[in-house]
């Protein structure tokens, strides 16, 4: 089977408690929509930025979302979390699957430093197989502006990739050509999803690996349910983009090693760039 069906929740959400809101959009997705298999939710959707919510996993959440995917029979990644382990905070991503079985925990990478202040990087990749469909692979938000996050997955057989987002800053749109670079030269479907009202601006993108674009919401809450063709993604690989470009089969080929990969510290431009903090007004004229 080639085909799967995702839907993704681009949802209003507040900065307090949300799960209830979530659980109700979910279901009633799966009302409208009894053939999809698998639901997606935005970055931080359950209890938004507030790092007092943050709890260890598992716990309580997981729980909560667990008993949903196992009462409707559906694949489920209900955005992240902030997770407390010991004095480290993290910004967790969960999957479950139909029986309500966590399947894989993913903390982001690279947190929107200096702004998502105090929270931890996590250093795993989480790659997680849909029997008898496919490999999927998760990143979150800031992740995306990385293109070795995405060619990590695809070089560990990820097809789709999963992008819980929150973003209401003025670069969302910078990231939907990123969600386009990033399907195009990877061969794989990027399925970015947004949240919308106070804490984001919306404009989830769906990618195929052609680099085509699937879906483009606005800014307004939306559900977006759609099928998949992992067959798409697999005949791409095999024979290029448009029957042109093959460039994982290139990168696996190329006998070229990346000196910016050695591990070795950084010189010139790099070391050069100072330290990662926020802009400030220095040199601003103020009247």
């Amino acid at each position: 089977m080639s085909h799967f069906a995702v839907a993704g929740l681009q949802l209003e959400i507040s900065g307090k408690d949300n799960r209830y809101l979530i659980q109700k959009e979910i279901e009633s997705t799966l009302r409208l929509f009894p053939w999809v298999q698998m639901v997606v939710v935005g970055e931080l959707a359950s209890f938004g930025t507030e790092k007092s919510f943050a709890q260890a996993l598992p716990g309580e959440i997981e729980q909560f979302y667990c008993r949903i995917a196992r009462d409707l029979g559906i694949w489920l990644v209900p955005g992240s979390v902030y997770e407390k382990d010991g004095d480290k905070v993290y910004n967790t991503a969960l999957v479950i699957e139909p029986q309500g079985t966590v399947v894989g925990r993913y903390r982001k990478m690279f947190p929107f430093c200096p702004y998502e202040e105090g929270v931890r990087p996590g250093t795993e990749f989480l790659v997680f197989d849909v029997p008898d469909v496919g490999r999927f692979g998760l990143n979150i938000c800031y992740d995306q502006w990385f293109p070795e996050t995405v060619r990590q997955m695809a070089w560990m057989g990820a097809e789709v990739i999963l992008c819980p987002t929150m973003t209401n800053t003025t670069d969302r749109d910078l990231e939907l050509c990123l969600a386009r670079a990033n399907a195009v030269s990877n061969q794989c479907y990027v399925f970015n999803v947004n949240v919308a009202g106070a804490l984001g601006n919306g404009k989830s993108i769906v990618v195929a690996p052609d680099g085509n674009i699937v879906h483009q919401a606005s800014e307004l809450a939306e559900t977006f349910p759609l099928e998949l063709d992992l067959g798409l993604v697999r005949r791409v690989r095999e024979r290029g983009v448009n029957g042109l470009g093959q460039p994982l089969k290139s990168f696996r080929d190329a006998s070229i090693d990346f000196p910016v990969y050695s591990g070795a510290l950084p010189e010139g431009a790099m070391a050069e760039l100072g330290p990662l903090v926020k802009p400030s007004a220095k040199g601003a004229k103020l009247d």
